[in-house]
């Protein structure tokens, strides 16, 4: 090992060529930790903790491992579900840094629990990927849209024959001067699907390439998909999955649970969830949907940084003619899957099995719409917590009491 170490001092080789100069992935994990330790004088004992194996992971979820990080997981919850798909009482693994919101979300979830349950529907599902493609001038570009329309069957065909799971819905083209975007929607099975529908996408430009010679492919990914950024086509024309959670709160639960009445969360969410970020120019409308969101992907091994696009949601709240609290968040891209990226990984897995969501289900893609369900259900909880927490002005006390440490 420390002539290992050794050479990587002189620059004779290199952190991405260590797993073969050693031939063991989890030795060449140690000698890069070592050698950090050495060379800046620091002790990484606590990221050398691990369980991860990374004869498995390299090449498939990292790169230059030195060991892993380790983020509390708390459980939120019980909350019942009375979905499409999903019902039963779950607790909620989150993975977080942030005291006072596995309690706010438990307490949103009791008052749900209370008055029957959050019933969550996914109401479309499809990953995008947009290849943006340059043609000579407009008229061609027009030509080229009817061109892609006549041949969907075939580029269809070509996409789906790199793939077992993935099914090309539909192209969506939009046209700018001379560019030309196609949006291809697939279906993902229980996958999130990122990886597979680039590469089927692949396949079929270099079809269109070849068939419609004026098209040139300037990017696979041209922005309009869109991927890890909060797009108004996302909330309009949907990513991953596009779901609804709703609870009927009984009026007195809002009163003893979450003390205060219907009344002021109506107006609190309507002056500072809709009017605030309308004012701010935000895309989507709520108090703290990416809160719930980030920690529930962190748990369960979804790609941390389409929290962007998935927690854009819209959360809406009126009274019902009884006098109790109708609560609504809508969901326009929530992207998340229970196979693939890191939901194999051993603590992830045991998150998503938790839920009864790990692998794939009796039916192809069932746990991941089972899964869509729950995260919305629990953001559900989240949102209802928070607009409750700031009409009784409690907000900032819950965390002086649970954020900061004191004793």
């Amino acid at each position: 090992m420390s002539e290992t170490i050794e050479k990587l001092e002189r620059g004779e080789i290199r952190f991405s060529e260590l797993d073969k100069v050693v031939g063991n992935k989890n030795l060449a994990t140690i000698i890069r930790r070592k050698y950090l330790e050495k060379k800046y004088n620091v002790s990484l004992s606590s990221i050398a903790h691990t369980i991860i194996d990374f004869e498995e992971v390299i090449g498939r979820n990292i790169e230059n491992p030195i060991g892993a990080a380790q983020i509390p997981i708390g459980v939120a919850g019980p909350l019942k579900i009375v979905g499409e798909h999903v019902k039963g009482e779950f607790y909620i693994p989150m993975a977080t840094t942030e005291g006072a919101l596995v309690a706010s979300v438990s307490r949103g979830a009791k008052a749900v629990s209370l008055s029957g349950g959050a019933y969550s529907l996914v109401l479309r599902d499809g990953m995008t990927r947009a290849p943006l493609f340059k043609l000579p001038n407009v008229r061609k570009a027009k030509e080229f849209v009817e061109w892609v329309k006549e041949h969907f069957e075939d580029i269809k065909k070509v996409a789906e024959s790199k793939t077992r799971h993935g099914k090309l819905i539909s192209i969506d083209p939009f046209v700018a001067g001379n560019n030309v975007w196609l949006r291809f929607r697939y279906t993902t099975g229980d996958a999130m699907g990122m990886n597979m529908v680039t590469i089927a996408t692949d396949a079929a430009c270099r079809f269109i390439e070849e068939n419609f010679q004026e098209a040139k492919l300037m990017a696979l990914s041209g922005n309009m998909c869109s991927d890890k950024k909060p797009t108004y086509i996302n909330v309009l024309l949907g990513r991953g999955k596009t779901v609804v959670s709703e609870a009927v709160l009984k009026k007195d639960v809002v009163k003893e649970v979450l003390k205060t009445d219907t009344d002021t969360m109506i107006e609190v969410n309507i002056r500072k969830n809709l009017l605030g970020t309308s004012f701010a120019g935000g895309i989507g409308q709520n108090a703290h949907a990416a809160n719930i969101i980030a920690a529930i992907f962190i748990a369960t091994g979804q790609d941390v940084a389409q929290v962007v696009e998935s927690s854009i949601t819209y959360t809406w709240m009126e009274e019902t003619p009884e006098g109790d609290l109708y609560v609504s968040v809508t969901l326009p891209s929530l992207e998340v899957g229970t196979v693939g990226g890191g939901t194999w990984l051993p603590t992830q897995r045991e998150a998503l099995a938790l839920l009864g969501v790990q692998g794939s289900g009796e039916e192809t893609g069932l746990n991941a719409i089972r899964f869509a369900e729950i995260v919305a259900a629990t953001v559900l909880a989240g949102e209802i917590n928070l607009i409750a927490a700031i009409a009784s002005g409690v907000l900032a006390r819950a965390h002086e009491k649970l954020g900061r440490g004191k004793k």
